[in-house]
């Protein structure tokens, strides 16, 4: 791809860092910032002054909750300048959603791993977060600074986990405390971090020359395998130049086909400038991958990255700004985009005006004249844009970004306003939050809000947001269990009103048969009325009745299911009679059945699908044993993990997700789906 001397296309690489919560994102993200020159000093967790990590539930928990995005320009040793934009995504499980839009927007994927901890269950979910967002990546081993850090012991964990496409291009001088310096494998050399922060080019140290070599020459061989050129020069005995081998390289790991292994510490800062510059280096070479939309009929149509084509714009994530609002972060697709421009949004069918563009770095907002293709930046105030649409030049249409994994709840609160004004407010706020957050759902039963997500800290954060950001304040309580009633046996009964209070009055008699259906049966009315003894235009009015009655519950204060109502008799009266009388008899012949006839308490059942590694397969089958569940089916999957196919009765699983993390060492997936009813034990947890 031949690049504009004046286009920042090929020079403006956008990396998502993912991994466990702690393996050192957050710091590595300072380190490279202070390596830059963008900021004078490193921030630090302990002390909450990081960029990244700038929201108040951030510093007070001393974690990363939301994708912080980090803009920095770097100038490389060849002379080159590059724009960089790092997202710092969350770590903790409850936040996959973040993870997931930062990656449907970025060029690569940095899966960062402490050298210390090693790999982690969230070093996997990462990893399986970039394989289904189609992300090249590479792996930043971070932390080897640290007692007890073992970079060769990673590696092997990292090999065997992910596989033999992993090239270590960089190897530790120093262990531990002693962590000084790094090799660069391609170019056979050691970079030396000086007491002034300045690096050094040395020869390679004695002890590690001869790793080194042979690391060179498997990655050399495997770089000229899949160039016709380079191996026949290769096996003519000339090895490809720095150059070509760097090149050549980098557009393996843009296809996926490598991932290279590097080592840093984001304390000391040793080996951050060559990381910094391992990623200016594959700026060409994942520039030249398109970007993929979605068209109305379903078709995947690819973009290719051209500031003089159409505007296209991917806006990816949106956080609520008690200040300004709405900040949508956007990717710049196709074209160019100014202040002042207007787009139609393709997925919406909004139109949005840019009032003004700016790059991110933590919470400050740099203005900035223009965005061009595969720049990054924000935008304020675009009410029409919700996370995960895309924005056009085009006046109409349709098209939308690929879909981001599905990721169900499975943790619910319910939420109670504290004030009245909170409750005019809840909504409102509810659905912003929403839009910010696709792993996030809301839904209205039984007169109460119920809040779905994905464990305690997620709906913890909504919560606190919603105080801070929307001045909404909630208190929570268990999502209520959905427990259902039905009549034990057939009972007859009659409803009878008659009321006289001046003027018309209020007269209707109905007699009705009241029976259990089979399990699932729902609900059924029948007419059986004969010679007129109702009149046809009270019917409807009867089955009302008796749908009011069965909604507002049996003997023990739930809705009523499964059951067969027929009307077979009645009367009437050719004055006093109406469908509210009609309806009021028919609710009260129901309660009469149902108080006479008794009922049993249902239990809502879920289906429950858990897939961890086989080591744990029968601590989740004796754990599910002991909440009263039944294991249908057992099974391995391709990569050798167990997976568990049960059901279990809903109010066992309140907290199953966070018992389940908890269980497997975080290592439990869990899917959890209304399934069934059936017959609650007694005493009932109604």
């Amino acid at each position: 791809m031949e690049l504009d001397a004046e286009s920042p296309v090929g020079r403006h690489i956008m990396a998502a860092l993912v991994g466990s919560a702690g393996s050192g994102m957050t710091t590595l993200v300072e380190a490279v910032l202070h390596r830059a020159g963008a900021i004078a000093r490193p921030g630090t967790i302990a002390a909450g002054t990081t960029v990244g990590d700038y929201q108040p539930e951030e510093v007070a928990r001393g974690t990363t909750l939301t994708t912080g995005l980090t803009f920095l320009e770097w100038d490389s040793d060849d002379g080159e300048h590059y724009e960089l934009t790092l997202a710092d995504t969350p770590g903790h499980p409850d936040f996959v959603g973040g993870v997931d839009a930062a990656l449907s927007a970025c060029d690569l994927a940095i899966v960062v791993v402490s050298a210390v901890a090693g790999v982690t269950a969230g070093t996997h979910a990462a990893w399986a977060a970039a394989d289904a967002a189609g992300v090249p990546r590479i792996v930043m081993v971070t932390c080897a600074d640290r007692p007890q850090a073992d970079f060769h012991r990673v590696l092997d964990e990292l090999r065997e986990a992910f596989g033999s496409r992993l090239w270590p291009i960089e190897l530790p001088i120093g262990t531990e405390e002693e962590f000084r310096a790094v090799v660069d494998v391609l170019g056979e050399r050691a970079l030396v971090q000086g007491p002034a922060g300045k690096r050094s080019v040395e020869p390679l140290p004695t002890d590690l020359a001869a790793e080194s070599h042979s690391l060179h020459d498997d990655v050399t061989e495997e770089v000229v395998s899949h160039d016709d050129t380079l191996l026949e020069a290769y096996l003519d005995g000339n090895e490809p130049s720095l150059d070509d081998l760097q090149r050549r390289f980098a557009q393996e790991i843009a296809a996926g086909e490598a991932v290279p292994v590097v080592v840093a510490s984001g304390v000391t800062e040793t080996g951050v400038d060559r990381f910094i510059d391992v990623l200016c280096l594959l700026a060409p070479a994942l520039a030249t991958r398109d970007a993929a939309i979605v068209t109305d009929d379903g078709t995947e149509v690819a973009v290719a990255r051209d500031r003089h084509g159409e505007a296209l714009v991917h806006a990816f994530d949106v956080v609520a700004d008690q200040f300004l609002g709405q900040i949508t972060m956007l990717r710049v697709l196709s074209g160019t985009i100014r202040p002042g421009d207007r787009l139609h949004n393709a997925t919406t069918g909004a139109e949005e005006r840019f009032g003004g563009l700016f790059r991110l770095r933590g919470a400050q907002r740099l203005p900035c004249d223009e965005l061009r293709a595969g720049d990054v930046g924000g935008a304020a105030k675009l009410v029409g844009t919700p996370a995960g649409s895309l924005l056009w030049s085009r006046p109409s249409g349709h098209a939308r970004p690929r879909p981001l994994p599905h990721h169900p709840p499975v943790y619910s609160v319910a939420l109670d306003p504290v004030t009245q004004s909170d409750t005019e407010k809840l909504s409102t706020a509810l659905a912003r939050a929403v839009a910010e957050d696709h792993t996030l759902s809301v839904e209205h039963t039984g007169g109460r809000t119920i809040a779905r997500g994905l464990g305690e800290t997620h709906i913890e954060i909504l919560v606190d947001r919603l105080k801070r950001v929307f001045g909404v304040n909630v208190t929570t309580a268990p999502a209520p269990v959905a427990f259902r009633e039905t009549i034990k046996r057939e009972a007859k009964a009659e409803g009878r009103l008659k009321k006289q209070s001046g003027g018309h009055g209020q007269f209707a008699v109905v007699q009705l048969i009241v029976s259990p259906l089979g399990p699932g049966g729902g609900f059924e009315f029948v007419d059986s009325v004969v010679g007129g003894a109702v009149p046809r235009q009270y019917i409807p009015a009867v089955e009302k009745g008796v749908r009011d009655a069965l909604e507002r519950g049996g003997p023990s204060g739930h809705p009523v299911v499964d059951v067969r109502v027929e009307l077979v008799d009645g009367k009437s009266h050719s004055v006093d009679s109406s469908d509210m009388a009609f309806r009021t008899a028919g609710s009260m012949a129901v309660h009469e059945a149902l108080a006479a006839a008794g009922t049993v308490v249902l239990e809502p059942v879920s289906a429950v699908t858990v897939t961890v590694p086989q080591a744990y397969q029968g601590a989740v089958m004796n754990d599910l044993s002991g909440r009263r569940g039944r294991v249908h089916d057992t099974r391995m999957t391709d990569s050798g993990d167990a997976v568990v196919v049960a059901t279990a009765p809903e109010v066992e699983l309140q907290r199953y997700a966070l018992d389940l993390r908890s269980l497997t060492q975080g290592y439990g997936q869990v899917t959890i789906t209304p399934d069934h009813y059936e017959v609650a034990p007694t005493p009932t947890h109604a």
